[in-house]
């Protein structure tokens, strides 16, 4: 079975819990919200991705021999809990919001509902497919808005913290509106379009720049980029431009030169001057080297003549934000209310819609936080996507959710769209979910 579908990717007091549920009957129908508690640091606004993989995962989940015969060896669990395990299949309902859904802290992304133990044992796994995702789609966003316009490519396999990271970040970059991504899987498994040039080594592996920059364009000449800054980027420059002619003869364009190094803005300036000046103005440059989205601001702040960045570490591991303040809470319990209450981490109970008031011109207004039940302006952002274990409707295409994810950067107020900002967005919570809020404090008061 592949990793990332096995039940027993896990924590284990997720299976505690269930043993003991099952011991002690405990098995009514629940509800759980995943959600953000609090922004990072300097981001002003979250986008919900990793939906469609959450629900492959809720599909998918059963356990088989393996895991049932690993789970008997341990000798931690009855042969009620293993039986139920083997009949297991997610048998609940879904609402969600739609990925490429701008959000806010508090506001429920998804929720379970479900019977009790059943609800339990995807806490983990939802978690880790939801936070990775909506954390590196959120990233890629503020570097969209920082670079409005360029084309942005997904350069950062080999820094992502994992295999399956790499995966879902290219995903969920594209989702967001990069242009694609460097990773040959993303196209294989989903359709994402792929770009490569050359390395260093390449280079470095001839005795002479050009005659590397030759071989290379003869071997690949399609969509030709070539690095040109092994050694000097303004004699790799020249080099492309007496190389040019010689290769267009045969057919051979070349599309674009690349920097990895340096200052950026200058450097490309005098790239830009030379290509120009050598009869080569169709030849764009194209950049990479530790950027993010301040220095991607930048450059484009500073009119700098690049026309597409690729970028690596800090989109596939949000480098400056490497985590999202995300959990996955009980809400509701045999039709009842629940709510936690610890300090800093209190939860609003029950079950909850989110509604997003638009003005005139389409810019997002205000959010309103209240009970599902609890009809207010605006437009519900939760949708059921599951009931009974099965998806409603078709999946959508990686093109329906760029779109919807253009939409919603589109529509974020012009404060929020800036790399600094004061603007808060506000998130109003209604009077029938404080109301239901201290009903609840009332009830826990009494048991205390």
């Amino acid at each position: 079975m592949d990793i990332e579908k096995s039940p027993l990717l896990t924590d284990l007091y997720q299976l505690n819990m269930m043993q003991a549920y099952l011991t002690n009957g405990l098995t009514e129908t629940a509800s759980f919200e995943f959600f953000v508690r609090r922004l990072p640091v300097h981001r002003h606004f979250l986008l919900a991705a990793g939906l469609e993989q959450a629900l492959d995962f809720l599909e998918g989940l059963h356990f088989g021999e393996a895991e049932l015969g690993y789970l008997a060896s341990t000798g931690r669990f009855d042969r009620t809990m293993l039986d139920y395990l083997k009949a297991l299949r997610f048998t609940g309902d879904v609402d969600a919001m739609a990925e490429g859904t701008v959000f806010f802290p508090d506001e429920p992304v998804l929720r379970i509902t479900a019977p009790l133990p059943q609800a339990q044992l995807l806490e983990s796994r939802l978690i880790n497919i939801l936070h990775f995702q909506s954390l590196i789609a959120s990233k890629a966003a503020r570097m969209i808005l920082a670079a409005p316009g360029k084309p942005l490519i997904d350069f950062g396999l080999r820094r992502a913290h994992g295999a399956e990271a790499s995966l879902m970040a290219a995903r969920a970059s594209y989702i967001t509106g990069f242009a694609g991504t460097a990773t040959v899987l993303a196209e294989q498994r989903f359709g994402i379009p792929i770009f490569g040039t050359t390395a260093h080594s390449y280079v470095q592996a001839h005795d002479d720049e050009i005659a590397a920059f030759e071989s290379f364009a003869r071997a690949r000449p399609t969509n030709l980029t070539l690095l040109i800054d092994t050694y000097d980027a303004e004699a790799g420059a020249r080099k492309v431009v007496s190389l040019a002619p010689r290769l267009k003869a045969d057919g051979i364009h070349v599309q674009a030169v690349r920097i990895d190094s340096g200052d950026l803005i200058a450097l490309s300036r005098r790239v830009r001057q030379i290509l120009d000046e050598g009869g080569a103005p169709e030849i764009r440059i194209f950049a990479s080297g530790g950027l993010d989205e301040y220095s991607l601001n930048a450059i484009i702040s500073a009119d700098a003549p690049i026309d597409g960045f690729g970028v690596g570490t800090s989109l596939t591991t949000s480098s400056d934000s490497p985590t999202l303040d995300c959990v996955y809470k009980l809400e509701e319990y045999a039709g009842i209310p629940r709510r936690k209450r610890s300090l800093e981490k209190q939860t609003w109970p029950g079950c909850k819609q989110v509604w997003r008031r638009y003005a005139p011109s389409g810019a997002m207004v205000a959010d309103t936080l209240s009970l599902a039940s609890d009809r207010q302006d605006g437009e519900p952002l939760l949708h059921p996507v599951m009931r009974n274990g099965r998806r409603l409707g078709l999946k959508p295409t990686l093109a329906d959710i760029r779109a919807r994810a253009a939409a919603e950067l589109t529509s974020l107020p012009e404060a929020l769209q800036q790399l600094k900002t004061e603007r808060v967005y506000p998130v109003q919570v209604a009077d029938a979910l404080v109301a239901l809020t201290a009903e609840v404090d009332r009830r826990i008061a009494s048991h205390l």
